[in-house]
Order: structure tokens, then C-alpha cells, then sequence
């Protein structure tokens, strides 16, 4: 029996090479147009495993690049670094964080109620001690007190305009509301970038994902909004895709 590369996967990851009746299970629900993560059940990322059990939006390999680039570039603090993942969805970026930066401390912020037990169970899936981070549940930054040294964020960017240029399984599994923001896409990283810089540090960093198509209009309301300094980088397929600054 010829099967797919896709299905060898499944069959390895999960059910031990063996066409179970699980396994033929999950082989329909990839065959009805599943992504393939979700049927696992996880994915790798940045050495650490994230649950997807919750059914959060699934980590991108983009996300995964540049929150590596970032890690290299982080200059912790001797007495502990103090980071915030902002939209953290399944809590993969600050689990990698707290998982590569010995001396870190990670708040996790997300709007979606369900998605708290998704980080809570991720940071125990990873061994993370509940003594290094917080989560916290915010829309945006709405109650949120202190400040921070870094601040990740991977806010909803999808342009309601670019649709058509989703792909149809992700517009029928993952959630809609991690991926739309409004008509130009812009509509989270406005309020994000106008309320940032009151939770940085004095030497704070900021990082964020974007598309790439926004890159000018990102540009120009950091002017606005009066950040000093900003430098815009290419993902791994050539794309403009995330932005530090301070």
C-alpha cells in the first residue's frame, strides 16, 4: 500500500508505524483536509514540544526563525531578563524564551480565555517552573502593570483584503481570529505600536512579526508614534517579517 509523505509522517510520529484503528482515523482526518499538526498533535519548535491539544493557531517555521534570530542577539541580565510574549496564542515563543534564557522571566499575554490552558499546559509540557512566568489574560495591554527588557509579539496580521490568498485548510482549522486583522491587516500592531513603548524599559527591545507588504506603513507609524531607533529584517524565503526596535 502506497502512502503519502504526509501519512508516513503521522504513522511514525504517532502511532508507531502501525495502521491502528486510530491511525486510520487520523489518516481521514488528513485526507478531509487537516493540517497535519493538529493531527500529531504537536510540533517542534525551537527544541521545545508545543501541545496543540487546544487547537491554537499553529507555529509557523517564519515565527520560529526570527524569534532564534532574536535569541542570539539578547543581552540577559545577571539578576534575571524580563519578557512579555504578547498574543502568545499557544505560548510557543515565551516557552522557547524561558527554555534558552536560563535567567529569564516570561509573562505570557493573550486575549482567549481557552488558550491560558494552552501556555499553562506547554510551559509544564517543556518543564518550565511555574516560578518563571505569569499568564495573563489581556487584550493587548489592557491591565497589564510593569515593564519589560523584551517584548515578542506575533499579533493577528492577515489583510481582510488578501484572503483569497490563504490557503483553504487554514481558513477552515485555525482560528480566524488569530489570523485577521481588519482591512489592511494593520489593526492589532496599531495599538500595539501606540502602547508599547509605556512597558519597556529604559534599554527595551521590542521584536514583531508583520507581513511584508506592511513594512511602509509600519515604518511610518513608528515615526508617529515616536520610537528612536528600528531596523527591519527578511525571513528565510526572502520576506520582510519582523521589525526590532526601541
Amino acid at each position: 500500500m502506497r502512502v503519502s509523505r504526509e501519512t508516513q509522517w503521522l504513522l511514525q510520529e504517532k502511532h508507531n508505524g502501525r495502521f491502528t484503528v486510530a491511525a486510520k482515523k487520523d489518516i481521514a482526518r488528513l485526507k478531509a483536509g487537516e493540517h497535519i499538526d493538529y493531527v500529531i498533535g504537536f510540533v517542534d519548535f525551537l527544541g521545545c514540544k508545543i501541545d496543540l491539544s487546544l487547537r491554537p493557531f499553529i507555529p509557523r517555521s517564519e515565527t520560529e526563525y526570527w524569534v532564534e534570530k532574536a535569541l542570539r542577539n539578547l543581552v540577559p541580565k545577571r539578576l534575571g531578563t524580563k519578557f512579555l510574549d504578547l498574543f502568545a496564542g499557544s505560548g510557543c515563543i515565551g516557552v522557547a524564551v524561558l527554555k534558552h534564557v536560563p535567567r529569564a522571566h516570561v509573562d505570557f499575554g493573550e486575549k482567549n480565555k481557552r488558550l491560558l490552558s494552552q501556555i499553562r499546559l506547554n510551559a509544564k509540557k517543556n518543564g518550565i517552573a511555574k516560578t518563571r512566568y505569569r499568564i495573563i489574560q489581556t487584550n493587548i495591554f489592557s491591565g497589564m502593570r510593569g515593564r519589560y527588557d523584551y517584548i515578542f509579539a506575533n499579533p493577528p496580521y492577515i489583510a481582510e483584503s488578501r484572503k483569497n490568498k490563504v490557503q483553504p485548510s487554514v481558513l477552515k482549522h485555525e482560528p480566524r481570529g488569530a489570523l485577521f486583522a481588519g482591512k489592511d491587516g494593520l489593526k492589532y500592531i496599531r495599538q500595539f505600536l501606540g502602547l508599547a513603548k509605556d512597558c519597556l524599559n529604559k534599554s527595551g527591545v521590542v521584536y514583531l512579526e508583520f507581513d511584508s507588504f506592511q513594512k511602509p506603513a509600519i515604518e511610518q507609524y513608528l515615526k508617529k508614534d515616536g520610537y528612536k531607533s528600528w531596523q527591519f529584517f527578511k525571513d528565510q524565503y526572502g520576506k520582510w517579517r519582523f521589525v526590532r526596535f526601541a
